[in-house]
């Protein structure tokens, strides 16, 4: 059970603030939220680490995102042999499914709905996408990868969220790598 500000309890089916409707179905595989940049694309890495600048996977056309170059192609058959569903959990919002999903050879993937940043959130040091992943994840197992998580976030998952999660912190001078997809497996494992 989730608990909204004002001690409101949201259980298996809830509607809110956050925009969308959420169902919790138990028994489903876990959901894995990726956020885009940082753990897809990588960023702010020493110059001594890149010498000649990151990795380059692709030729991007005229006027697209330079930064989609760095987009690994290996990531997405690797995302989608994991058992887990995926959501994108970003703010590049439907050019996500537009823009990566190609690059990556993913599937439309369903994207979270951002709620309106919390002002109470924020001086908590929560991070301003943890309680719509929650409502999103509406009781299911859930994973989520991203270059911001703090252990802000992990306390606050644990005490809200009446299942396992798995927040895991990505370098984002590297992105995705091994050690992260290993950390994944191991917690995929586990819940089986």
């Amino acid at each position: 059970m989730i608990k909204e500000e004002g001690g409101r309890a949201l259980s298996s089916r809830a509607e809110g603030r956050y925009g969308t409707e959420v169902t919790g179905s138990p028994g489903r595989r876990p959901l894995l939220f990726l956020d885009v940049d940082g753990p897809l694309i990588p960023f702010g890495g020493a110059r001594e680490q890149y010498p000649r600048g990151y990795p380059t996977y692709t030729q991007t056309e005229a006027g697209a995102n330079p930064l989609l170059a760095r987009v690994d192609p290996a990531l997405g058959p690797r995302l989608l042999g994991l058992p887990c569903d995926l959501v994108w959990a970003t703010t590049w919002g439907s050019e996500a499914n537009e823009c990566l999903a190609p690059l990556l050879g993913l599937p439309q993937l369903p994207q979270v709905t951002w709620p309106e940043p919390s002002e109470e959130d924020e001086r908590g040091g929560l991070h301003w996408k943890t309680r719509g992943l929650l409502l999103w994840a509406a009781g299911r197992p859930f994973a989520w990868l991203d270059d911001e998580i703090t252990d802000t976030d992990r306390a606050w998952v644990a005490a809200h969220h009446p299942t396992r999660a798995l927040l895991h912190r990505v370098d984002h001078r590297h992105g995705l790598t091994d050690a992260d997809f290993a950390a994944l497996d191991e917690w995929l494992r586990a819940g089986r």
